[in-house]
């Protein structure tokens, strides 16, 4: 090991070391905050200290308890995922493979089936201790109303000891569920560090998200109706209509919670699966959401939720700028299945790992609608392409499936993209075996694995683990789907890899195999303007992003100090008190230009110096990327099975290896029957990963 990979592996211990400090000074707060010993000793003495301050004011404390740690973990995230790209090393992967072994019985499922679906054991000791946070919280809030108004003490504004309680309750559940608001946003965030630097994926962690908005929504819903119920018993219904200038301002928290329980009701699987487009659009009612939530409670208090947000809405800017762009798409293959494979051009120095998604924006289908889908190809093996799978399932994707299949030629279609979005890395060599189940076109991310798989075969001496791919389809005409594996024409797959393809098609038998199984090829002529897939912020994408998160942390607080100083703290120091909602404009308004210019001045800095730099170089593609007949490629590794499902049972139980790696990707029911066979407390060398995107 040199001395500059030894430097990158001290700095990275370093950042673990860092990271894990924050993380336990974050988890002390969370912990003590709903006691009464943070609220009378902790909270009084930094007030004390930092509220008074006339740069930063009552809010500076929750900016650099709440806000400030959280940021510096992103940018310590980031900087660890920059190190860890570079950072190539066979030895020390082989040693990492050991560590992952030991701790492989923590990613098994413990549960297979229930509301949470398939939950693995680390999951439910994560989820174990967010719920016992949450219960600590209430109990210590619900205990505190009881032991300070009881009969003995002097009602508040004449009311009973009921409605006194009641009017306590309801500002307790308020506090619990801003506890899951403060986490609801690190999961959507696509690119997210946090999510990246734990091997998390935003689609991997859209269950967190789910969790989250239910709990926090019941919790919300919760306190406004006590709210509603103390102010119809105590004759202040008045105050639904109150907007107080210094303090609480109700009807901006009846807003908010309007605004969250029409994106609640839009969630539920019978509304969001028959109507997408109505769950879509109602979801960025996140807006009012969170705008009416800061006018609420106001912005001190909204700084212990922001941080979370913060980063959301740095990513989503990101993404708004990156979907400004026409992509170059350069041909289609259509197969007879009712599937499309799109192939776009690619700047060579993008790098994204297997199981990426994509999402897509064609404006003559939807100008508005984004649908994700799962790259197939390998950035290494194809280092000039990047294709896509679309099988014709809803209005959108059929619509496209007809565009291109009819006989009225298409020279050209516009399209934007948003991604590659995925893990940060994969490291499937540490298996001496991979079973892959799928079930229709949750092939699409195993074809992206099988060609990253083939690449390394040929450019290292590693073992390259033995494949078998069981695969589903309903009919005869989806085997098709198995021609999109190997793009490189003339050589038969297992010269590449030790691979078996088990296909079984369920609902016909082989006497209708050989129907008009053919694929259409088409080709595109871009516009000049359409530009190849790149990286936003350009190679060192994440050294980047740790810029922008620093840089525009640093501009947003200097702007806040700048005017509190000379614009806020003389009105307060005086006799009259500033309007809440004037500050908590301020405070959103400095976060939004903080954020979009320094991502602005990333974004243009990049393109100007990496997209003009390697235009040319991307111009054609590859030679390697010819069609290629897949009758020929895959007859001596495929088996087809007529009229029958697969006996995952009988297939997965059993295997050989120290490590066998079993994924899955397909309808609930697969993913639950594999999940059972390999949860807890199976043998230990099966490793468990299901992929999902039908949440």
């Amino acid at each position: 090991m040199g001395l500059g990979e030894m430097s990158k592996d001290v700095t990275m211990k370093v950042i673990k070391l860092l990271t894990l400090a924050i993380i336990g000074e974050a988890m002390v707060i969370w912990i003590m905050m709903p006691t009464s010993t943070y609220k009378k000793i902790w909270l009084t003495s930094m007030r004390a200290k930092l509220g008074k301050t006339p740069t930063f004011g009552k809010p500076g404390v929750n900016l650099l308890v709440y806000m400030f740690p959280l940021i510096l973990l992103a940018f310590l995230g980031s900087i660890y995922l920059h190190l860890k790209k570079q950072t190539v090393d066979q030895f020390h992967s082989g040693l990492l493979k050991k560590k992952r072994d030991k701790f492989g019985a923590l990613r098994k499922p413990m549960f297979v089936k229930g509301p949470l679906g398939i939950v693995t054991v680390t999951e439910v000791m994560f989820l174990t201790m967010f719920m016992t946070l949450l219960l600590w919280s209430l109990t210590n809030y619900f205990y505190y109303t009881f032991v300070t108004i009881t009969p003995h003490s002097a009602p508040v504004h004449g009311d009973n000891i009921w409605e006194a309680r009641l009017n306590s309750i309801a500002v307790r559940l308020g506090l619990a569920g801003n506890i899951c608001l403060a986490f609801l946003f690190y999961p959507v965030a696509r690119g997210s560090p946090l999510l990246a630097a734990v091997g998390l994926t935003s689609e991997s962690s859209i269950k967190y998200h789910i969790w989250l908005g239910h709990l926090a929504m019941t919790l919300f819903t919760c306190h406004g109706l006590c709210y509603v119920i103390y102010w119809i018993s105590t004759n202040q219904v008045y105050q639904m209509v109150e907007w107080d200038r210094t303090g609480i301002s109700n009807i901006a928290g009846e807003i908010a919670l309007v605004a969250g329980l029409v994106m609640w009701a839009t969630t539920f699987p019978a509304i969001r699966r028959r109507f997408f487009e109505v769950f879509y659009y109602t979801h960025h009612l996140y807006i009012v959401f969170m705008l009416f939530f800061v006018f609420h409670v106001g912005i001190s208090h909204s700084l212990i939720s922001l941080p979370g947000f913060y980063i959301f809405i740095t990513d989503r800017f990101l993404r708004f700028l990156q979907s400004r762009n026409n992509v170059k798409l350069v041909s289609a293959r259509v197969l007879p299945c009712d599937t499309v494979e799109l192939s776009f051009s690619k700047n060579p120095l993008l790098m994204y790992s297997p199981t990426s998604i994509l999402f897509v924006n064609i404006p003559s289908i939807s100008k508005l609608q984004w649908h994700p889908f799962t790259i197939t190809s390998s950035s290494k093996l194809e280092p000039e392409k990047l294709s896509v799978m679309i099988k014709g399932q809803g209005k959108w994707s059929t619509k496209l499936y007809q565009m291109l299949s009819s006989p009225d030629k298409i020279d050209r279609l516009t399209v934007s993209i948003e991604g590659p979005y995925g893990p940060s890395s994969t490291d499937f060599l540490r298996h001496d075996s991979l079973v892959m189940v799928s079930g229709g076109s949750g092939i699409t991310p195993f074809i992206s694995i099988i060609r990253d798989l083939i690449y390394s075969s040929s450019t290292t001496t590693c073992k390259i683990p033995k494949v078998t791919l069981i695969c589903a389809f309903k009919k005869s005409s989806d085997l098709s789907m198995l021609d999109l594996i190997l793009p490189i024409s003339g050589e038969n797959i297992s010269s590449y890899l030790d691979i078996q393809i088990k296909a079984f098609v369920t609902r016909e038998t082989e006497s209708t195999h050989n129907k008009k199984n053919v694929i259409k090829p088409l080709c595109f002529k871009p516009h000049v303007s359409d530009q190849p897939i790149s990286p936003i912020l350009g190679p060192n994408s994440w050294l980047c992003l740790a810029t922008i998160l620093s840089s525009s942390f640093m501009i947003f607080v200097i702007i806040i100090g700048i005017i509190t100083r000379y614009h806020i703290y003389p009105i307060e120091h005086g006799l009259s008190k500033f309007t809440s909602a004037y500050k908590s404009a301020i405070y959103l308004l400095a976060i939004s230009f903080s954020v979009a210019a320094t991502s602005s001045i990333a974004v243009l800095c990049n393109k100007k110096k990496y997209y003009t730099k390697n235009d040319q170089a991307v111009e054609g593609l590859s030679p390697l990327m010819t069609e290629s007949s897949p009758q020929q490629l895959l007859s001596q590794s495929t088996s087809i099975h007529y009229g029958e499902r697969p006996n995952l049972n009988q297939l997965l139980v059993g295997l050989k290896g120290s490590s066998v790696g079993v994924l899955v990707c397909g309808p609930r029911k697969m993913r639950q029957e594999v999940a059972k066979i390999c949860s807890f407390p199976s043998p230990e060398n099966l490793q468990f990963e299901s992929i999902s995107f039908s949440w």
